[in-house]
């Protein structure tokens, strides 16, 4: 059922708010047709009883389309107009600061409406506004859930909810409404990067009850996100995440395009960047912060790898021993006779067996695929046995001319080291750091992008290139960060360890110093 009365005094009151910020501060919050559309359902939506039929709302756009305004104009109404006596509204984020971002847009509201300056009492130091005829209140939290337990909300606005540290501020509020006749939880977000999220929970959930795979009456979705497979450089694809790029006339919105277009060209020229142009700009869900390599680039590097035609040729070799119940990687470059730059790249990946029947590895999917494809194979049990690596690794340096290798001269990889030198190989051990890493990460970049590097199409590698985000230090050394990258990068490890070898016997001066 649809109630025009409640969705029009919705709509209403926020017309009589003024927006607040850069050339619109002190200009009428005149709704735009898309944002009014989405409120007249979700207020205006109501069950035979005469309540509210939507709970829970997941509203994403791009970042700076006014999310932060709406949250605000929302919070304001729920907290004077919504005809709860007693309500406690609240806009939570995940720290202080961006907790405060909601509450300043709605302190600066009320003090430009005479009528809400009069019947609110705004005190900043406690980010707090009070309605004192009906005796209300409104406040911004942050994500200290532990202090929470015992509100009991009637309004939620979670602002940016893919920054929350975790799920306990959402559920210790969402679940203290218990005696609220409507109780309201509004997500507002851009997408994020944390696929083990609550925020990704909620997207997912979204999507499903938009597609119709989900039945459920009481969750709305709001969703502006440009496709996956979009091309991220075509400005026509980006008006799907950006909404406010147009106004009602066809015009220019309060979005700005130019803004955007800056930002997109740096990302053309800084693959870094262009994950936070996907996931701010796009609102893409991507698979982690800080992208180092441009996949597009990857891809076009994907020429055909012979094995059998490696056979004899000169071959330098990197490993990567993840923990004992994970992926691990070992990888070898053969530098072309003709160009020693061009190099044609071979992996193997092995895990233990148990993780492709373990209902809690998130990857087991992919990794049943993969070892059915013959890129992936297990050592038995549940654990990694480097007795396999080893006797691989011989296998290959009988099979190619294995000049020498890199391995992680600390943990497991000191002993197999050991191991491999006692059986007469090469073998170097080099610190994981950025001292050690950051040039030939750099020099894979560079390669990447005058298509000296020829890896085969690989998907496990190919997986793990998409997955790599990187640390940088103030003298723009950079590492590998496993903590940031959303899946594993180990096989991107072991390349960069692989190409740090040949890159040594690249240059005669260099290759007098083994360990680094």
């Amino acid at each position: 059922m649809h109630d025009q009365e409640r969705a029009d005094l919705v709509v209403s009151f926020i017309r009589r708010l003024k927006h607040t910020k850069d050339r619109w501060a002190g200009v009428p919050f005149n709704l735009q047709p898309w944002q009014e559309h989405h409120i007249r359902e979700i207020f205006g939506t109501v069950r035979p009883d005469g309540f509210r039929q939507y709970r829970t709302v997941y509203w994403s756009t791009a970042r700076k389309n006014g999310k932060s305004e709406i949250g605000a104009a929302l919070a304001l109404y729920l907290l004077t107009a919504d005809g709860v006596a007693g309500a406690e509204v609240y806009s939570a984020a995940s720290d202080r600061d961006q907790a405060s971002i909601v509450f300043r847009v709605a302190a600066q509201m009320v003090r430009q409406n005479p009528t809400l300056r009069a019947a609110c009492k705004v005190i900043d130091s406690q980010r707090t506004i009070h309605f004192t005829r009906s005796g209300s209140v409104y406040r911004a939290l942050s994500a200290e859930a532990a202090s929470k337990h015992g509100y009991n909300p009637s309004a939620i606005i979670f602002d940016e909810l893919h920054a929350q540290p975790n799920r306990d501020l959402w559920d210790v509020l969402t679940t203290g409404s218990g005696t609220r006749a409507e109780p309201l939880f509004i997500a507002i977000t851009t997408a994020g990067f944390d696929r083990n999220s609550i925020c990704w929970e909620q997207y997912e959930y979204a999507k499903k009850v938009r597609d119709g795979v989900i039945d459920d009456p009481t969750f709305y979705t709001a969703l502006y996100e440009t496709p996956d497979d979009a091309d991220w450089t075509d400005e026509t694809n980006w008006y799907d995440a950006n909404p406010g790029l147009l106004d009602q006339s066809g015009n220019e919105g309060f979005r700005s395009l130019d803004e955007m277009r800056a930002f997109a060209a740096k990302a053309r020229e800084i693959p870094a960047l262009q994950n936070t142009f996907r996931r701010l700009y796009l609102n893409q869900w991507t698979s982690q912060a800080d992208r180092w390599i441009d996949m597009r680039l990857w891809d076009e590097n994907s020429g055909r790898v012979d094995e059998a035609s490696l056979r004899g040729r000169n071959c330098y070799g990197g490993l990567d021993l993840a923990s004992v119940s994970d992926l691990t990687a070992w990888v070898m470059v053969f530098p072309h006779s003709e160009d020693q730059e061009c190099l044609d790249v071979l992996c193997r990946f092995w895990v233990p067996e148990a993780r492709l029947h373990d209902k809690a590895n998130r990857y087991r999917d992919q990794y049943r695929a993969w070892h059915q494809q013959g890129y992936l194979q297990t050592t038995p049990g549940d654990a990694i046995d480097y007795e396999f690596i080893r006797q691989q690794i011989l296998e290959d340096a009988r099979t190619f001319n294995l000049v020498d290798l890199n391995i992680d001269r600390l943990f497991q990889g000191h002993q197999l080291g050991v191991e491999l030198m006692e059986e007469g190989l090469a073998v170097i051990g080099i610190a994981m750091g950025a001292k050690s890493l950051s040039v030939p990460m750099h020099e894979l970049n560079r390669r990447l992008l005058v298509r000296k590097i020829c890896h085969g199409g690989n998907p496990v590698l190919r997986f793990c290139a998409d997955n790599v985000a990187v640390r940088t230090d103030a003298n723009q050394n950079m590492r590998p960060d496993k903590a940031a990258s959303q899946g594993k990068i180990d096989g991107i490890v072991a390349l960069v360890l692989a190409l740090d070898r040949a890159m040594r016997h690249e240059t005669p001066e260099s290759t007098q110093i083994l360990m680094v």
